[in-house]
């Protein structure tokens, strides 16, 4: 047993992400919050929201 909990935690010294790997996760996830912004900002996608709403309270 203290074999196996040395061995993996030798094959774990490179936990986390790099600065650059956060970098572009940081610019991949602002690039999707930015498309899904512009999705629920049309008009079609407004009607439907707001069709949506009215009927889950009407």
């Amino acid at each position: 047993m203290n074999r196996l909990l040395t061995r993996l935690a030798q094959a774990n010294k490179d936990d986390g992400m790099s600065t650059i790997e956060y970098a572009m996760g940081s610019l991949a996830a602002a690039g999707l919050a930015a498309v899904l912004y512009k999705v629920v900002q049309s008009p079609i996608v407004q009607t439907e929201l707001n069709d949506v709403i009215a009927r889950a309270f009407g």
